[in-house]
């Protein structure tokens, strides 16, 4: 286990906060409320994605080397642990050096937001002993059917990047290696978007609570609705030839795991709670 070496003594492990979660998730939108607490501070002005902190580091190659959205987490190399050559307190010092100066460093904790955090906590825990980890899980048809949809307007000759079913499977990827990793994270909290829309007030106080805050988050940020282009787009495949056939390869390869997680692939209405094995 290595240790983090402070920074002029501003900044040690236990005070930073690592959000994670697949492109379109909403790590966007929680990281923006965690970061507007008034004990927390979130990167600002920086000038990268989303103020993405995985943009402003030359310790680790970002989601992009290795696909980008929709891909990254099938690369084995994604997937960083304690035992990386990279988990060293010369990163920690890297890492920070980076960060700092887009933070509140007068604030008591600090968030840094990369969707590849969801496969890297290991190796953050490892760098910043006493970190927390959260992520957030959105349900994987419309995580798949949102990033599909944000690729093909980004990129040109979107279709030689990834199909739904691809970035159906890739959901499975990442969140098997957070299945796997979280037995061995110290500190690791899982939220499902669909309840913070829900539910914000009540999975905010779950938040507060594993933080260890005594004031509240603002729970006015989150609003319903943002997946309901996708619940629809879903339904209206089942009567479309090219979307059935999407539809039944989706549902006949990816049911059973779905169910695993709380979700339901043929009607994205349903979910239930997802309870780590650890």
């Amino acid at each position: 286990m290595t240790r983090v070496s402070e920074l002029d003594g501003a900044v040690d492990g236990s005070r930073l906060v690592f959000v994670g979660g697949l492109h379109r998730s909403g790590t966007t939108p929680l990281s923006r409320v965690l970061a507007a607490h008034p004990r927390m501070s979130g990167l600002q002005d920086t000038g990268v994605t989303e103020d993405e902190g995985q943009h402003l580091q030359s310790v680790y190659p970002v989601g992009n080397a290795y696909g980008g959205p929709g891909r990254f987490a099938f690369a084995p190399q994604a997937h960083l642990t304690e035992l990386s050559p990279l988990a060293t307190p010369e990163s920690a010092e890297r890492l920070l050096r980076a960060w700092t100066p887009y933070w509140d460093l007068s604030r008591d904790l600090l968030v840094e937001k990369s969707p590849p955090n969801l496969v890297m906590g290991r190796f953050l825990q490892s760098v910043f002993p006493g970190s927390a980890l959260i992520v957030v899980l959105r349900h994987p048809v419309v995580v798949a059917l949102s990033t599909f949809k944000w690729r093909r307007l980004a990129r040109r000759h979107w279709w030689r990047y990834a199909s739904v079913h691809t970035m159906v499977r890739h959901w499975f990827a990442a969140h098997e290696v957070l299945r796997e990793d979280a037995g061995r994270l110290s500190r690791l909290h899982v939220v499902k978007y669909e309840e913070l829309l829900s539910d914000p007030a009540g999975r905010l106080a779950d938040i507060q609570h594993f933080l260890g805050l005594a004031e509240p988050f603002a729970t006015d940020l989150f609003r319903g609705g943002h997946s309901d282009q996708y619940e629809a787009r879903w339904d209206a495949m089942a009567g479309q030839p090219l979307g059935s056939r999407i539809r039944r390869s989706v549902e006949r390869d990816f049911a059973d795991q779905a169910a695993e997680f709380g979700y339901d692939i043929a009607d994205l209405h349903v979910q239930q709670p997802w309870v780590l094995d650890a």
